[in-house]
């Protein structure tokens, strides 16, 4: 297999991710803003006054974890 088709088959898988990807949010969406998808305890929130902060520290972790798994399935010789 030469570099092309390993490129072809790596844009092609992705594109097929981001569209799974893309119905999931969808459907996610109208179910209501009730689920706290990427609110995860470990992530940071911060409120005050006139201020919000908000770092999704677990969310990250956990998507990158995730983004590695699929990344050796895909990438595995």
């Amino acid at each position: 297999m030469n570099f092309m088709e390993s490129m072809g088959k790596i844009f092609i898988s992705l594109g097929f991710f981001l569209l799974l990807l893309g119905v999931i949010f969808l459907f996610l969406s109208k179910l209501g803003n009730n689920i706290p998808l990427f609110r995860l305890p470990g992530d940071i929130y911060i409120k005050r006054e006139n201020f919000a902060f908000y770092f999704p520290l677990t969310t990250f972790l956990l998507l990158s974890l995730f983004l590695t798994l699929i990344a050796n399935l895909i990438l595995r010789r």
